[in-house]
C-alpha cells in the first residue's frame, strides 16, 4: 500500500503541480502565524508549547483520522495517504525555480538568474559570481529535493507501519515549515520571535531530520561515485554549520564530483558555511572551504537531477521489495 500512495502521490503531481502560494501554503503560514501569536508569550518554556500544537497537533490529527478510516475502507485510506502525500512530498513544489534558473542561464541571462536565485532563498545574489552563483543553486536544489521527497518518504513509511497512515509526513513538513518560517520571520521580515522558539524548532527538526539526512547521503553514495561519496562525506561534512545538510551535500558533490562549499558571500546563506583558513594539506586547485571536485558548470545542474532520480528509483524499488514481501508473508 504505501509504495503504491508514494507512486500515485509523484505522478499525480508531475501531472498537476500545485501553484506557487497555492491555498495549502498560505493555510501553513496561517496555522502557524496562529499558534505564535496565541500560545506563545515570550518566555523560554511557552516554545516547547508552541512548536507542539504548531507541528504535532496536526500530525495527530491526521493520524487520528487515518486511524477511524481504514478499518473501513482500505481504499478510502489509500485516498487519504495519497492526497496527504500530494501536498507534502514532490520535485514540482521547488523545480520550477531550479529550471527557470537553469533556463536563465543557457541564455546566458545571469542577471535573471540571480533575480530568481533571490527571490526563491530570499538573499541577495546580485554580486556573485557564475560559479558561486551555481554552487547555491546546486546546493539549496540538493536540500530542498531532499526536503520536499526524501524526508517526507522516509516518515511516511515510517509511522504508517505503525498504523499512524500519512502522519509522518505531516509531522516532517510542518517541522520543516515551521522552523524555516520562524528564522524568516525574525531575519527578514525583522519581526519579534521568541529566540527560544527559534532554536528548539531548529533542534527538533535536526533530531527529526538525522536519519532521513544519513539515508538521502546513502542513496546519493550508491547511485553515483561511491568511493568518493563516502570519502567527501567523510572528510568535508564538517564544512556546513549544520551538521544534516554537510552530509547531504558533501556526498552530493562526491557522487558527482563537483566543488560545493566554501565560504558564504556578504548577505547570502551566512549560517550555511563555516568560514576557515585552509590547511596546509588541502589541495591548492580547491576553493577554500570546499570540497573537492570540479568547479561547478552549468552541465553539473543536469548531473544533479539524474543523481537525485536515481535515488529517487532506488528508493522505490526498495520500498516495492518491501511491500511485495510483506504481501507473500
Amino acid at each position: 500500500m504505501n509504495f503504491f500512495a508514494v507512486l500515485l502521490a509523484l505522478v499525480c503531481e508531475q501531472l498537476k503541480p500545485l501553484p506557487h502560494g497555492n491555498p495549502v501554503h498560505q493555510g501553513m503560514i496561517a496555522w502557524v502565524r496562529w499558534t505564535g501569536r496565541n500560545f506563545d508569550a515570550g518566555r523560554s518554556h511557552h516554545a516547547a508549547v508552541v512548536w507542539t500544537i504548531t507541528v504535532v497537533g496536526p500530525a495527530l490529527l491526521v493520524g487520528a483520522i487515518y486511524a477511524l478510516v481504514r478499518p473501513y475502507s482500505l481504499l478510502l485510506s489509500l485516498v487519504l495517504d495519497v492526497l496527504v502525500l500530494y501536498l507534502t512530498l514532490g520535485f514540482r513544489q521547488f523545480s520550477h525555480y531550479f529550471t527557470d534558473i537553469r533556463d536563465a542561464l543557457e541564455r546566458g541571462d545571469e542577471l535573471e538568474a540571480r533575480r530568481l536565485l533571490a527571490e526563491w532563498r530570499h538573499l541577495d545574489a546580485s554580486e556573485l559570481p557564475r560559479t558561486e552563483l551555481l554552487r547555491h543553486v546546486l546546493e539549496h536544489s540538493l536540500l530542498a529535493a531532499h526536503r520536499h521527497v526524501f524526508g517526507v518518504f522516509f516518515w511516511f513509511v515510517l509511522l504508517s507501519t505503525v498504523g499512524l497512515g500519512p502522519a509522518g509526513a505531516v509531522l516532517y513538513r510542518m517541522a520543516e515549515f515551521a522552523g524555516r518560517y520562524w528564522a524568516f520571520k525574525s531575519r527578514t521580515l525583522d519581526a519579534p520571535t521568541n529566540e527560544r522558539l527559534m532554536v528548539l524548532s531548529r533542534q527538533c527538526f535536526g533530531w527529526i531530520d538525522y536519519i532521513p539526512a544519513r539515508l538521502t547521503a546513502t542513496g546519493f553514495a550508491i547511485v553515483g561515485n561511491f568511493e568518493e561519496a563516502v570519502s567527501s562525506w567523510r572528510r568535508d561534512a564538517a564544512l556546513w554549520a549544520h551538521s544534516n545538510e554537510g552530509i547531504i551535500l558533501a556526498a552530493a558533490a562526491g557522487a558527482v564530483g563537483v566543488q560545493l562549499g566554501g565560504s558564504a558571500a556578504p548577505g547570502v546563506t551566512p549560517d550555511r558555511s563555516k568560514t576557515f583558513d585552509s590547511g596546509g594539506d588541502m589541495d591548492a586547485t580547491r576553493a577554500e572551504g570546499s570540497t573537492a571536485g570540479a568547479p561547478p558548470q552549468l552541465g553539473h545542474l543536469q548531473s544533479v537531477v539524474g543523481l537525485v532520480w536515481r535515488s529517487v528509483v532506488l528508493w522505490m524499488m526498495l520500498l516495492a521489495l518491501l511491500t511485495l514481501a510483506n504481501l507473500v508473508g
